[in-house]
C-alpha cells in the first residue's frame, strides 16, 4: 500500500524534494546548494531566500522527513482497526513504505543517523525524534494492552524501533536477502509474545 498525499508542491516543496534527491545520490557531506538548485529547476538565489545556509536547508529535510513518518501513520491510522494487532501494523506499515516507496527517506535518515556523532544539534533532533516515536507507540500499547507494566511497555517500544530501522540497514543493502513482508509479520508476533508474558 503506497500513501501520498495529494496536494500542490509549492517552491518549498520543491526545494526540499530535490535536497532529498541530492542526500540520497550524493550524502550529506557531498550535498550542494546548487546540486539542489539544478535538481529542483530553480536558481541557487531561490534556494536561499528559503534557506540562508545548508545547514538550515538540511535540518529542513530533517524535520521533513520526521514529518513524513508521523504523517503516514496518521493515514494509516485512520483505516487500522482498533485493536492491538492492527495499531501495531500502523508503525510497521510506515517503516515499509519507507522502505519499498519513499525510499530516499530512509538514506536521508541513515546520512542524518552517521552525522549525529559528529553534531550535538543534529544528535539531540534524532533523541528528541525517537523519543516522541517510542512515546507514540507506548501511548497505543498502554491503551489497547493497559495490563503491559510501564517497564516492558518501554522496553517493547525500544525493541520496535530497533527492528524498523535494523530492517531500514539491512534491506537497503541487500533486498533479496529476506521477505519485508514476513520480517515485519514475525516482528508483530515476536512484539505481542513479549507483551503477553505480562498476563
Amino acid at each position: 500500500m503506497r500513501l501520498q498525499s495529494e496536494k500542490a508542491l509549492t517552491t518549498e516543496d520543491k526545494i526540499l524534494d530535490a535536497a532529498l534527491d541530492v542526500v540520497q545520490t550524493e550524502t550529506i557531506s557531498g550535498t550542494r546548494i546548487h546540486l539542489v538548485a539544478e535538481r529542483a529547476g530553480l536558481f541557487q538565489s531561490n534556494i536561499h531566500y528559503y534557506f540562508k545556509s545548508k545547514r538550515d536547508l538540511l535540518f529542513a529535510v530533517l524535520q521533513r522527513l520526521h514529518k513524513r513518518c508521523e504523517d503516514i501513520r496518521a493515514e494509516l491510522r485512520v483505516e487500522a482497526a482498533a485493536n492491538l494487532e492492527d495499531q501495531l501494523d500502523v508503525f510497521f506499515d510506515q517503516k515499509k513504505q519507507f522502505i519499498l516507496h519513499e525510499t530516499k527517506y530512509d538514506y536521508a535518515e541513515i546520512d542524518f543517523w552517521t552525522q549525529a556523532h559528529l553534531d550535538e544539534e543534529v544528535r539531540e533532533r534524532f533523541q528528541a525524534s525517537f523519543s516522541k516515536w517510542r512515546e507514540e507507540i507506548g501511548r497505543v500499547i498502554a491503551r489497547y494492552a493497559p495490563y503491559v507494566s510501564r517497564k516492558r511497555r518501554d522496553f517493547v517500544c525500544a525493541l520496535m524501533l530497533s527492528m524498523m530501522e535494523g530492517a531500514t540497514l539491512q534491506y537497503l543493502v541487500d533486498p533479496q536477502a529476506f521477505d519485508l513482508e514476513e520480517y515485519f509479520q514475525q516482528c508483530k508476533q515476536m512484539v505481542l509474545m513479549q507483551l503477553r508474558e505480562e498476563v
